[in-house]
């Protein structure tokens, strides 16, 4: 409905809101093969005397009603057409509009009454016979006296009395093309819903299509004619209307309307694939019959501004064609998705490097050869010759996105200057949304980037334990946030275990993130006890800035001594299942302030843990929803962590189903906030797995070193070892006797994944790479570990030092 305001009341026997409408399909020959109850009502002949008989005889075409029909019906006196020099609906009929039409009729009945009439009319294509679909509907149920309703949108559904038509409604997106698979789903969804035919009011909608653009509305000529009327009436004199004026007056409105409308169906989201599909339904079939939407590489790759103007190299990405024609006609020819570039010769160039619209009013067969000459071993020419095609820029900040190409069937009205105009602003309108969509793309991107290379791969498998981890990017709150996790080697077999929370959301908090995420790694290799590591990590960020807060969980597994050293910063206390009865509980720890607070002591504990037990570490968002209480989600978190699983990985998914499901069934809707999941199997060190040794830092205690080395490998059968192995403790056992100031050192050998040699001495002094000349005699032992090693690094302990290195299995 076009006049903004709700509809009068209709009549007492019609549903508020529901006209009845006659339902009439016609076939290929031009007979009527379905004649409803709705059209019986409304213009008289019976289902049995419609069936069968020419539609052009009982429907209200342009001009006189047949002779025939007037002396075998006495219930027509006369039909007449008016309201618009469009096509009437003899041009539907007898198969001359390839798209949809609507008009109004007025019908005089025998009794004198005069019967206002809406139709729409539908081409139909498909296997069957039927051709055409005919609407109508009394338009006085509806109207009221002054007729300010002048479009309606229809809708119809399952006509109980015609056999088959549920398979007609069903298939309904397939055999009208010349409607928006939107507007199909529409009508189909009533077809199958209400079961009887409707005339559906609608403040919004303007379907099936205008009759014509620039047609004055009746309201309008009517009230401007009453004016008229009192002003000569009162005395004064009154100007002879224009009908040019009038209809220039309508079709700038009608265009000012449509592209209001067009602006607030598109950009309703930043999703830039979906912001496409709106741009290009949105203009069709209203404003033409076929858009096709192309933008260039860097638009739809979701990168930066495209850089310096497009030229006869620039690849365009097809990414939406919608059309009015019979389904799959243009998939083939024009399949979205393909890139290509546009000779100089071409409209579509000149579009592009000018910033301009370029209208062409008819495709000639030359310019269509010219075309088609882009398409290999494709013909386009039957699909653009002789229609008019309007091309438009779509356009931001003086830059080409990209282009848009309208086509209108050879039936339909050419593109004028006016459309020109409409289409100009059209596109400037979408381009804008398009950029707004490539902007938050580009920029969203750049942040899970930035995310994704901050975020670990942790390995999945280190000494003495398993892990499996789980990122979440938020769904409502921003995709990028600042949770993180990691597991680092430590000396002595030991792995250090970290979730962090940054707070906040966006790219400042995912940048934070990387920084305190490095600190922490930086920190951890130094071994610094939990609690001192924490306190440095909240020394930096107070001097980073005021702003960066956050909270963390830091944890040392050592699967020799079979322990947890752990350290907490407001963060979500860990859950613990032990593997002995299966029985979950949370770790209860020294919870200190936020990393950023300052001014807080940071405590550590001790937890004792047994082979196989495991250890569950999180970030809030996992746990906490807004308006529930985190005790629930800190229970869900335990009871799922309890359940058995066959895999780690298993496990994970576990829990997140679980406290999903949770937070479901209690109506506080789906999660927000990203989240980290880190999980640990602690599986320990087996005894017989781990020799170790004290030495003295005398200079025979390499050659002893070497031999211990050689007879433990044998022990374990791992003689193919032997000789790399011998040698690099060696090495490293020498550069202490010669460097290292303490009397005594362990030297220790791991098997687990692989084979680790550590040496621990009492000197804290790190040992360097050093360059050896030729003929220095001394320098090289390190070289010779960083050659042949897997691993190999040091690091400070509370005590001293350790110099370790990793060789990997046979």
């Amino acid at each position: 409905m076009d006049s903004g305001v709700p509809p009068t009341a209709p009549p007492q026997d019609a549903v508020a809101g529901r006209v009845p409408l006659a339902v009439v399909v016609v076939d290929g020959d031009g007979l009527v093969s379905h004649w409803s109850t709705g059209a019986r009502r409304l213009f008289g002949p019976t289902r049995e005397a419609a069936v069968g008989r020419s539609a052009v005889e009982l429907l209200p075409v342009s001009g006189a009603l047949n002779e025939d029909r007037l002396n075998e019906d006495s219930s027509y006196d006369a039909l007449e057409a008016y309201d618009g020099p469009g096509p009437g609906l003899d041009a539907s009929l007898n198969g001359l509009t390839a798209y949809p039409a609507a008009g109004r009729a007025r019908l005089s009945e025998a009794g004198g009454a005069r019967v206002d009439v809406l139709w729409w009319a539908y081409p139909m294509v498909g296997p069957g016979p039927e051709r055409l679909l005919v609407l109508a509907a009394d338009a006085s149920r509806f109207a009221g006296e002054d007729e300010s309703v002048e479009r309606i949108s229809p809708g119809f559904a399952l006509h109980t009395e015609f056999p088959g038509f549920d398979e007609l409604a069903r298939g309904l997106p397939e055999i009208l093309p010349s409607m928006s698979v939107q507007e199909s789903s529409r009508i189909v969804s009533q077809v199958l819903d209400l079961g009887y035919p409707v005339l559906e009011f609608s403040h919004h909608d303007r379907v099936p299509v205008t009759p014509d653009w620039g047609v004055p509305r009746r309201a309008e000529r009517r009230a401007r004619q009453r004016a008229a009327e009192k002003s000569a009436a009162a005395g004064h004199p009154v100007e002879a209307a224009d009908p040019v004026q009038d209809l220039e007056y309508a079709a700038v409105r009608e265009r000012l309307e449509f592209l209001n409308e067009v602006s607030g169906r598109i950009g309703s989201s930043l999703d830039l694939a979906r912001t496409i599909q709106e741009v290009s339904a949105a203009v069709v079939p209203r404003f033409t019959d076929v858009a096709g939407t192309y933008l260039r590489e860097q638009v739809v790759a979701g990168e930066g501004f495209p850089d310096g103007p497009p030229d006869e190299t620039t690849l365009w990405h097809r990414v939406a064609v919608e059309h009015v024609d019979e389904p799959g006609r243009w998939d083939d020819v024009v399949p979205v998705g393909e890139s290509m570039p546009f000779p100089v010769h071409t409209p579509f160039f000149r579009c592009m490097t000018t910033g301009e619209p370029v209208l062409v009013p008819r495709i000639s067969e030359q310019m269509g050869t010219a075309i088609a000459s882009q398409f290999e071993k494709r013909d386009i020419r039957p699909l653009i010759n002789g229609r008019s095609m309007l091309v438009v820029p779509l356009k931001a900040r003086n830059v080409v996105l990209g282009f848009m190409i309208l086509l209108r069937h050879a039936e339909r009205a050419v593109f004028n200057d006016m459309d020109r105009v409409t289409g100009a602003e059209l596109a400037a309108r979408a381009g804008l949304v398009l950029d707004n969509a490539r902007m938050y793309t580009y920029q969203e991107n750049v942040a899970e980037t930035l995310q994704d290379s901050m975020l670990p791969q942790a390995t999945p498998r280190m000494a003495g334990c398993d892990t499996a981890t789980r990122y979440l990017p938020g769904t409502q709150l921003g995709r990028v946030g600042g949770d993180w996790f990691d597991s680092i080697k430590l000396p002595g077999s030991r792995t250090a275990l970290v979730v962090g929370d940054v707070m906040g959301h966006g790219l400042h908090s995912a940048a934070m993130m990387g920084q305190l995420r490095t600190a922490v790694q930086t920190m951890a290799a130094l071994d610094l006890p939990p609690a001192q590591l924490l306190r440095n990590l909240d020394d930096l960020a107070q001097r980073l800035g005021e702003h960066y807060l956050a909270t963390c969980l830091y944890a040392v597994y050592d699967p020799i001594r079979g322990e947890l050293h752990m350290a907490n910063a407001g963060h979500v206390p860990p859950v613990i299942v032990r593997a002995a009865d299966g029985r979950s509980e949370l770790l209860e720890l020294p919870t200190g302030a936020p990393i950023g607070v300052g001014g807080v002591p940071f405590e550590s504990a001790r937890v004792p843990v047994s082979p196989g037990d495991r250890l569950v570490m999180c970030t809030d968002g996992l746990v906490e929803v807004r308006g529930e209480d985190i005790g629930v989600g800190l229970a869900t978190l335990c009871e799922s962590a309890a359940h058995p699983a066959a895999s780690m990985d298993d496990a994970c998914d576990t829990i997140i189903r679980a406290l999903a499901a949770s937070f479901s069934q209690a109506g506080r809707g789906g999660r927000k906030d990203d989240v980290a999941l880190l999980m640990a199997r602690l599986n320990g060190m087996e005894p017989d797995s781990v020799a170790a040794w004290e030495l003295s830092l005398e200079p025979s205690e390499a050659a002893r070193a070497r031999r211990l080395v050689r007879g433990q490998l044998g022990v374990w059968g791992l003689g193919a070892l032997s000789e790399t192995a011998e040698q690099l403790a060696g090495e490293v056992v020498a550069n202490a006797v010669r460097h290292a100031h303490g009397r005594r050192a362990e030297l220790r050998l791991v098997r687990a994944g692989s084979l680790l040699c550590e040496l621990a001495d009492e000197d804290q002094t790190l040992p360097a790479l050093l360059g050896a000349r030729p003929d220095d005699e001394h320098g090289r032992g390190l070289r010779v570990v960083s050659s042949l090693a897997r691993e190999w690094g040091t690091s400070r302990t509370a005590h001293g030092k350790t110099v370790w290195f990793e060789l990997a299995l046979p």
